[in-house]
């Protein structure tokens, strides 16, 4: 691409590293790139980070056509940057467009756009151990349309926000409770879709469970309401022995890169794998036999959440004493160590950005 740039007038002084909340700061820039049924995608630029004008009839803003992404930057000990998996943000970020009815945008020009970014922001990226660059792209439908029709035009753009450790203190366990209410998700809709709806319906469960003193909810499937399905907004797997769970992947359940990650390295160290179905009733008499001996939520912002306490039905289940399992902390070592770059990357899962 052609990537245009727009200086900006004045350049913001960097967050202290030390006080770093999700999400609270941003960048100078961000990139933006157009979409019309005629044109295709075009004019690519990176501009001054600010608000965007949308029309009060757009179809973003009444019908929520939008999808996203979230990946992140790491400062190398080598002063580098490096990506992890991006290719893997790119393509599911076209199965979430192709489920939103939005044109994807192309592998190449997300790759493209995001380096880009990262290599302007270069300075953003901070060096203290555990923080990171955050990196989120959206793709959103902006033409002025009320009558449901497919969406003619549409922004893609990307910003990013400087992020601490997901665990200032260290890495520890959360309290999770069933849902028995809400549903987050059901098979043919869109819980396999990274798009914003997932989130915003999740989000009373989620503070009824923080006000029964829990850290967030686990779900359970939208239909027979029995089957495990994700922890929060991360892929949830149990460990019993040699042998670790997962939920499989049967459309309402995201398709998460941490996650895929995650099962190729406890293959790689012997352990089996089982993408399948989880009953809640087996959890919860694998739980009161002591056969699961650790649970794990994961994904991009966290790596690894061990859960320490599941209440199920009203009754609470510790895990592991509420202790960080040995498999939980083995894997976020490993992952953090390859993101970061203070770790070998066997696999290739790092993209280094040249600056």
């Amino acid at each position: 691409m052609n990537i245009r740039f727009e200086k900006t007038a004045v350049l913001q002084p960097k967050p202290d590293p030390d006080t770093l909340k999700f999400g609270r700061s941003f960048s100078d820039y961000m990139f933006r790139m157009d979409f019309s049924a005629d044109k295709g995608w075009y004019d690519p630029r990176i501009v001054p980070y600010g608000a965007i004008a949308l029309d009060p009839a757009s179809i973003v803003l009444n019908y929520a056509v939008e999808v996203f992404e979230g990946l992140k930057a790491y400062r190398t000990p080598d002063g580098g940057i490096q990506l992890f998996r991006p290719l893997e943000n790119a393509r599911r970020m076209i199965n979430s467009a192709e489920r939103m009815a939005l044109p994807p945008v192309p592998e190449e020009q997300f790759l493209e756009a995001v380096t880009a970014l990262v290599r302007t922001e270069q300075a953003w990226v901070p060096s203290k151990p555990g923080t990171s660059l955050y990196i989120r792209p959206v793709l959103i439908a902006t033409n002025r349309d009320l009558s449901l029709h497919a969406c003619t035009d549409c922004l893609f753009y990307v910003v990013c926000c400087p992020v601490g450790s997901y665990y200032p203190g260290g890495l520890r366990p959360a309290s999770i409770v069933v849902e028995e209410q809400d549903v987050r998700a059901v098979r043919g809709g869109t819980g396999y879709a990274k798009c914003g709806g997932n989130y915003a319906c999740a989000q009373r469960a989620a503070n009824r469970a923080v006000a029964k003193n829990y850290n967030d909810v686990l779900w359970l499937d939208g239909v027979e309401r029995r089957y495990v399905e994700e922890v929060g907004g991360m892929n949830i797997m149990f460990k019993k022995g040699n042998v670790v769970m997962t939920p499989e992947l049967t459309g309402s359940v995201l398709p998460g890169i941490t996650r895929r990650s995650i099962i190729e390295l406890l293959r790689d160290q012997g352990y089996t794998v089982e993408e399948r179905r989880i009953d809640i009733r087996e959890v919860t008499a694998e739980l009161e036999n002591g056969q699961i001996d650790e649970v794990w939520g994961c994904g991009t912002a966290a790596v690894i959440s061990p859960v320490g306490r599941l209440c199920i039905g009203g009754r609470d289940y510790e895990i592991n004493q509420f202790r960080v399992g040995p498999v939980a902390r083995k894997l976020y070592e490993t992952l953090t160590g390859i993101q970061w770059g203070t770790a070998p990357d066997p696999k290739g899962w790092v993209c280094p950005v040249a600056l």
